[in-house]
């Protein structure tokens, strides 16, 4: 079984910048890619930033620029770097993870806060 724990969110003000980890563990033999999804009161999760096990990368566009996801294939856990932050990106952030050929692993999630 593969767990994923996100860790790093809170309040931070308008235009400050935000890391958030998401560690995978458990019976890990190959990560096919991890991300992290957001999702707005009332309004579905939407994709933000993914990576992908050939170190591709993807991005909401309301992100490109501001958002850069890394991992650290040794420590098993992906970063999410969030720059020049903005009220509305305000949400529930989930780490998602694709392990061992196929199997979807979703976290609890973490809230951001963006506000003075």
């Amino acid at each position: 079984q593969v767990q994923v724990v996100e860790s790093g969110g809170g309040l931070v003000q308008p235009g400050g910048s935000q890391t958030l980890s998401c560690a995978a563990s458990g019976s890990i033999f190959s990560i096919n890619a991890m991300g992290w999804y957001r999702q707005f009161p009332g309004k579905q999760r939407e994709p933000v930033a993914f990576i992908h096990s050939d170190g591709t990368t993807n991005y909401a566009d309301s992100v490109k620029g501001r958002f850069t996801i890394s991992m650290d294939n040794a420590k098993n856990t992906a970063y999410l770097q969030m720059n020049s932050l903005k009220p509305e990106d305000t949400a529930v952030y989930y780490c998602e993870g694709v392990f061992n050929g196929g199997y979807d692993v979703l976290g609890q999630g973490t809230q951001v806060t963006v506000s003075s």
